[in-house]
């Protein structure tokens, strides 16, 4: 890299730390201030990046890996699974009302079945990273709806554990019977890993766990992204292959992990979500607009009524069934994760504008209902399992 390609990177991460520091004056999610900012420095933006596209692509591939690792090391495999039997109910309801809208709308749009189902998914998926900032900036940590949107958030991880590698196959060979045999194999596997990692968790971890911060960092960020690379050569994603060797890792080294991981993850999420923006032509937004603001509307009756369903059987009352939707409601990295698969396959030219104006809108619009929207607080039981930021789980 020579003078003027560090010039502009500088620039670059310095206009994403006043965007940060933006978002949290105003109490905003930094997400869609970040895909702006792509928007801005991408093809038909104001200042569009020259020297360093290249760089800032690997920086948001290396950031994708470290959410969905840091995401995976918030459970474990066993509470994955316990989780599942529980709250099936729950996530079927969510399930039920939030992919739908996004897959007709794909059908509608004549965009064939394997495309219709990546905007289903992105309809479908809230935003973990989102909920869990909501929950910690809002002190709703200890309401008794909590552990009832952590439940939710879960089974969505786990679906996503299965969703994401069905569609990498899929779109790498079409709807053949051949894909279809892959995919079912893609799912398999994720399966008979997680089974596995109930058992060997504890072991793999003794072996990466260092007192060494510094050997640590190396170990942790070298496993992430080898079985990234692992997976990504397989039938699967990187993106899930991130998921699952977060769910592997558990005790002292998951620990060290979330503490030392922190901020590399900070720093490529900013991008990732920056390079996303990058890849979509702001000149196709406003045609966008109109889908965009009516699956918004659609899916945000859907995350409030799965909220409430869901916090109505363990007895929360009127108040926090409202939290419990509000907080659902925003979307992010999972959405833009999915749309960003879809387009390296080629699919559908419409599905990143598309997403892109649809995250932007629920990620301003679902804190600010979160925030408003039974806003009453209240104390309850204290969840042992959350996401990126809440209280940690017991593993």
């Amino acid at each position: 890299m020579d003078g003027l390609d560090l010039l502009e990177l500088g620039l670059v991460i310095l206009g994403l730390a006043v965007l940060a520091r933006l978002a949290g004056r105003v109490g905003v999610s930094t997400v869609p201030l970040y895909l702006i900012a792509g928007l801005a420095f991408g093809r038909g933006g104001f200042l569009p990046l020259v020297e360093t596209r290249a760089f800032v692509g690997v920086g948001a591939e290396i950031g994708l890996i470290l959410l969905l690792f840091m995401l995976g090391l918030e459970y474990s495999a066993r509470e994955l699974t316990t989780t599942l039997r529980s709250s099936r109910r729950a996530g079927l309801i969510d399930l039920g009302l939030n992919f739908p809208p996004g897959f007709l709308a794909g059908l509608a749009f004549g965009w064939g079945v394997v495309s219709a189902a990546f905007l289903g998914g992105v309809t479908y998926v809230s935003s973990s990273g989102v909920a869990a900032k909501l929950l910690h900036d809002l002190r709703r940590m200890r309401n008794p709806e909590t552990p009832v949107i952590v439940s939710v958030l879960v089974l969505e991880d786990l679906a996503m554990a299965l969703y994401l590698p069905v569609l990498a196959v899929l779109v790498a060979d079409g709807d053949s019977m051949t894909a279809l045999a892959l995919a079912a194999g893609a799912a398999l596997g994720v399966i008979v890993f997680l089974l596995v990692a109930r058992r060997v968790d504890v072991g793999l971890s003794r072996l990466i766990f260092s007192h060494s911060d510094e050997a640590m960092l190396l170990s942790i960020l070298g496993f992430a992204i080898l079985v990234a690379g692992i997976a990504q050569l397989g039938a699967a994603s990187a993106a899930v292959g991130a998921l699952l060797a977060g769910i592997a890792v558990s005790g002292p080294a998951a620990h060290s992990a979330r503490h030392l991981l922190a901020p590399l993850r900070d720093l490529f999420a900013a991008i990732f979500f920056a390079f996303v923006g990058l890849s979509v032509d702001p000149a196709t937004l406003p045609a966008q607009a109109v889908p965009a603001l009516v699956l918004a509307a659609v899916t945000a009756v859907g995350k409030v009524l799965t909220g409430w369903w869901s916090a109505h059987r363990p007895g929360v009352d009127r108040n926090g069934r409202l939290r419990a939707g509000a907080v659902l409601i925003a979307r992010g990295e999972f959405s833009i994760a999915i749309a960003g698969l879809g387009v390296a396959a080629g699919l559908a030219p419409r599905l990143a504008s598309l997403t892109v104006a649809y995250v932007i809108i629920l990620a301003v619009a679902g804190p600010l209902l979160a925030r408003f929207v039974g806003s009453k607080t209240a104390t309850g039981e204290v969840s042992r399992s959350t996401r990126n930021g809440a209280a940690a789980p017991h593993r």
